[in-house]
């Protein structure tokens, strides 16, 4: 990958495992400094941090609720203060229903609770995050910002309405960001994922159903799921000057699932 990274600024939310993680170490190694990201798994982002120093690279680890403004405005600031721009983010951080911390209701079934905290993350913490990265990137002229949501935009789930409305969401959100930043050195993107391995979505929704892992499978023309590190590369591959002339763009990475 050619994006000229060094000595430039990744910040990537939900950065203690999966996607979020995988992403984190690449910005790294293509030389990035990374602020690493997380609301709860502390250990998680810490262990992500370890992982790019013991690798050659440089990040630190800051604790961000992404629903709370005053957090995503004092990571951003964090960033600058360490190394001293923000050039690139990642905003993964995200919940689904997976059947333990999020349960799989119909929507006549959802806990008010439940729809508002999946917005609140989802929809909330990625206009949360694109506030404070776009004020700081129009100071420096220059960045570029992916937000994840899933191919749950596109393909509906029985059980996941609010999860599948909140990614639908940030799809709007992301490409009216992008025309209103077009001119000014600011490229935002959507990435939607297909099933993935290695993520906590994919891990507790097999958990006490092994079975459905290849269920999932089956689902996928490709009959795999991907890897975390397959989701990083596109992802930072989007930041990149490779992607110069991308912006506004929903790129499903779903082995075919939404061609069917």
């Amino acid at each position: 990958m050619t994006g000229g990274f060094q000595g430039k600024t990744a910040m990537v939310t939900g950065a203690a495992s999966g996607i979020g993680r995988a992403a984190a170490r690449l910005f790294a190694k293509e030389g990035a400094n990374v602020i690493v990201s997380t609301g709860s798994n502390i250990q998680g982002g810490e262990e992500t941090v370890r992982m790019i120093k013991e690798a050659g690279g440089e990040a630190a680890f800051v604790k961000c609720d992404v629903t709370r403004a005053e957090d995503v405005e004092a990571a951003v600031a964090r960033a600058v203060e360490l190394f001293g721009g923000l050039h690139y983010a990642f905003n993964n951080a995200g919940i689904g229903p997976d059947g333990d911390r999020m349960p799989i209701v119909p929507v006549a079934d959802c806990p008010v609770e439940i729809w508002d905290k999946t917005l609140d993350i989802n929809l909330k913490g990625i206009f949360l995050c694109m506030k404070y990265e776009i004020r700081q990137m129009l100071k420096q002229n220059f960045g570029a910002i992916v937000n994840n949501s899933s191919i749950g935009a596109y393909k509906a789930v029985p059980g996941f309405a609010a999860y599948d409305a909140s990614k639908s969401g940030m799809i709007g959100l992301t490409k009216a960001a992008a025309l209103e930043y077009a001119t000014s050195g600011i490229r935002i993107n959507v990435l939607c994922p297909g099933p993935t391995d290695g993520t906590q979505l994919m891990e507790k929704l097999t958990r006490f159903h092994p079975e459905e892992r290849d269920h999932i499978n089956s689902t996928v023309p490709m009959k795999r799921l991907a890897s975390p590190e397959e989701m990083a590369q596109v992802a930072v591959w989007l930041c990149s000057e490779s992607a110069s002339f991308v912006t506004g763009c929903q790129l499903p990475v779903d082995g075919g699932l939404t061609a069917t």
